[in-house]
């Protein structure tokens, strides 16, 4: 790849893998750089039920894999290594992967954002399996099941919400001894008869094997262990932007999330972004697939104008 590039993608989830088809249909003939854990936050998920197209559902890992041979069937071109550092400061533009150095006339971001998690073991090897980071996305495998939310800010209170409209209870489960979200937030469960609340209280344990069969909580302040028989367990404490390369590159928000102008610009002409690494708000498949979409059109528009 001693040549100048037309477009590089950096990413490859739903935004990244849909760049991709419409770049290489678009005869851009594009550099995805995927990463070591290429696919993003769908590869974390089991069955996805809302993505269009699919009547029967159809795992996550699988569906990026279709997509990335879709794009790979017109030509595109990928590199499974993460970046180290990118020069936006002139053009063309460089982007440095572990063993190799790509020069681009213009950039796809589409890094997405990952869930933050509590780090438990038990945690980690039941997601999927009860443990999930998105209430919209797996909630309705859940209907007339109990579920736990954990944490206490503007996240926590928004999937407690939409959760309270599908399951028998929603418990939320929080560290601190009030909660951190908006007061708007919380005005919408306080009427809510299958919502309660824990608070001073942390998760020590996600029980079961196959699949989530409960909890063991403990509360702060008593340090007293006690078990709760749950069917899911919904991790809302955050998510972090993977950006950590673009400081100091591009213009990013106190969270670390790009900031986006004209759908999908950024501060650098000739960079554009694409899905959850600048959308806080949706995180939907969908919608970063349809940004993915936008981003490579606007990317072909800004090279044709620099013929």
């Amino acid at each position: 790849m001693g040549k100048r590039e037309k477009l590089v993608i950096v990413g490859s989830g739903p935004a990244g893998l849909t760049a991709a088809v419409y770049a290489s249909r678009g005869n851009l003939n594009p550099v995805i750089v995927a990463g070591r854990e290429a696919g993003g936050q769908l590869m974390l998920t089991t069955e996805v039920d809302d993505f269009p197209g699919f009547p029967e559902g159809i795992q996550g890992p699988a569906l990026m894999e279709q997509m990335r041979r879709q794009a790979e069937r017109f030509g595109a071109r990928f590199v499974s290594e993460d970046v180290k550092s990118v020069d936006f400061q002139q053009m063309p533009f460089t982007i440095k992967t572990e063993t190799q150095e790509i020069k681009t006339q213009t950039v796809i971001l589409a890094t997405g954002a990952s869930a933050m998690w509590l780090g438990l073991p038990s945690e980690q090897r039941l997601i999927g399996r009860g443990v999930s980071s998105c209430a919209v996305c797996d909630g309705p495998f859940f209907k007339d099941k109990k579920v736990i939310v954990i944490g206490g800010g503007d996240t926590a209170m928004k999937d407690a919400q939409y959760l309270s409209k599908l399951c028998s209870q929603v418990t939320v489960v929080v560290r601190g001894e009030a909660l951190r979200a908006q007061e708007a937030l919380q005005e919408l469960l306080k009427n809510r008869s299958n919502v309660n609340f824990i608070f001073n209280t942390i998760v020590e344990e996600v029980l079961g094997q196959e699949k989530v069969e409960g909890v063991r909580l403990k509360n702060t302040r008593t340090e007293e262990s006690s078990e709760m028989p749950i069917d899911g367990v919904f991790v809302a404490i955050g998510h972090k932007p993977n950006t950590d390369f673009l400081k100091g590159q591009l213009d990013l928000d106190e969270k670390g999330y790009i900031i986006v102008k004209d759908e999908t610009k950024t501060s650098v002409e000739g960079v554009f972004v694409a899905g959850d690494v600048a959308d806080y708000k949706y995180r939907q498949a969908v919608t970063a697939a349809g940004a993915g979409c936008k981003a490579t059109l606007d990317a072909e528009d800004y090279l044709d104008n620099l013929k």
